[in-house]
This record gives C-alpha cells, structure tokens and sequence, in this order.
C-alpha cells in the first residue's frame, strides 16, 4: 500500500498554487469547437493581474474556439501535483493588449507578440480552482468557486 505525505491544509494548498500560477510558463488548454469537437494543447503563460495571459495565433482552433465559447478548462503540473482551472476566455488582438499585461508577458517569456497581425492574446479568468497532490487532498481540493477565493 502506498504511503502519502500528509496533506496541506487549504491555505497552504492555495499558495502553492498561487506560486505555480507565478513561476510555471506553461499550461495544457482544453476548449471545443461549436459542434463539440475537442481540442487541447500546450501554451506558455503569464499570470497577470488575476488572470492567466496566453497568445496564440488567431487561426490556431483554441483562438477559433474561444471566440465562440470562453469556456475552458486549463490544468498545470504533474499528476501528482495538479492544478484545474475552469475559466472564461477573452480573445484580445495583438495590439489592444494593456501596455502592462503586454510587458509582463514580455518579460517572463522571453517574446512579444504585440502588435503581430497573425496572433492573439487569450485571457483566462478563473472561475473555479482545484489544486490537489494525492487522494489525501481530493476532499478539500476546491479553492475557487465562482471566481472567489474559498480559502
């Protein structure tokens, strides 16, 4: 049988989380198209101002799909260190991004999409947040609903 680390309690689950959001770059995101079809692929990230900053290009089927539907579901870290965000998506063209959230991205990634025709900014705002490591944290493993912080 296996042994786990005892498990956080809330406050730490959520700074960690907090944490990640700040120091990973990259996330999986998980869309579908309008009849259903899914999509999911990696994008590098920048945690800004409450919300998670993605550019991709504006042909790419997760810009095309979250024009039509912000719903989306991204997840970070290994599985047995997870990270679940439901969040709603803003599509945002290359040269309206915020002057800020444009350095930031910048800044932490190392490119600049600003002002390229071809791409677009995705702007994720959680709405619900799960964060566990193992079977130990899955009963208290939700720390967002509704788009506010439950711990």
């Amino acid at each position: 049988m296996a042994t786990f680390p005892p498990a956080r309690e809330a406050g730490q689950r959520k700074r960690d989380t907090l944490r990640r959001l700040e120091t990973d770059e990259d996330a999986w995101v998980s869309s579908a198209s309008a009849d259903g079809a899914p999509c999911l692929v990696p994008l590098s990230f920048v945690w800004h101002g409450g919300r998670l900053l993605m550019a991709t290009k504006s042909t790419n089927p997760t810009a095309r799909n979250l024009q039509g539907n912000g719903a989306c579901r991204i997840a970070l870290g290994p599985t047995r260190d997870v990270v679940l965000l439901d969040c709603t998506a803003q599509v945002i063209a290359s040269d309206a991004l915020p002057d800020a959230a444009g350095e930031a991205f910048a800044e932490k990634l190392g490119w600049d999409p600003r002002g390229r025709s071809a791409w677009v900014f995705l702007a994720f705002r959680p709405q619900r947040v799960l964060a566990w490591r193992e079977e130990n944290e899955l009963a208290a493993r939700e720390l967002m609903r509704d788009g506010v912080w439950v711990v």
